[in-house]
């Protein structure tokens, strides 16, 4: 995907604001061996969409700055707490030499031909929406694919059963095999037992049934 953005002079709070007030986003682009971080500003709404699709935050961006075109990696956005506005955007120049850490999103796909919900009516859980990976730039997928539909009764997908990219090795965080997806058993409620009818009350002493 491509984006363009414009060389930012000036910084500070108040600067910020005023750009805002202008309909624009204020960010920076760091890293890069030997380069410097730069300040840059983006237009608020063609940000704001962008922001909308997936590929905007786990692919390779191409970012169009004076006539250059460099190669970026979204790496922050903070948003305002209640109104439709980011307020500040960090990238990451991308060398293709050097691997990346990135959360790439997951993509699940074939549960409903399962034999764990056609014959068996499991609930499919997915216990992980997105992973780490350490990739080279040119091997970092947009997302990775999870296919569900060998998944069996009550069975579990593991981060072991994924089919990673070229290269790619999952960031753990200490964790040694994490679930992925599980096929849980529906609850069956078992009806209670009709209660016995309550005996007759015994009449009072001294009295006589009428």
């Amino acid at each position: 995907m491509k984006f363009v953005a414009f060389e930012r002079a000036k910084q500070g709070t108040g600067a910020s604001r005023r750009l805002r007030n202008a309909g624009k986003t204020p960010g920076i682009v760091y890293g890069g061996e030997g380069q410097q971080p730069q300040l840059i500003e983006l237009d608020h709404n063609a940000l704001w969409h962008a922001l909308k699709k997936e590929a905007f935050h786990s692919s390779i961006l191409e970012m169009e700055m004076g006539g250059n075109v460099s190669k970026v990696l979204l790496r922050d956005v903070q948003y305002h707490p209640f109104k439709q506005l980011v307020q500040h955007v960090d990238f990451q120049r991308v060398d293709a030499r050097t691997r990346l850490t990135v959360k790439v999103p997951l993509h699940f796909k074939g549960e409903e031909e399962s034999e764990a919900v056609k014959l068996h009516h499991n609930l499919v859980n997915h216990v992980m929406t997105e992973i780490e990976i350490s990739v080279l730039p040119a091997d970092l997928p947009e997302f990775i694919e999870v296919d569900l539909s060998g998944l069996t009764n009550a069975a579990t997908v593991h981060v072991s059963d994924l089919k990673l990219p070229k290269g790619a090795k999952v960031i753990l965080h200490g964790k040694p095999n994490p679930v992925v997806a599980s096929a849980v058993a529906p609850v069956v409620e078992e009806e209670a037992p009709a209660a016995a009818p309550a005996p007759a009350a015994e009449p009072a002493k001294g009295k006589k049934k009428k």
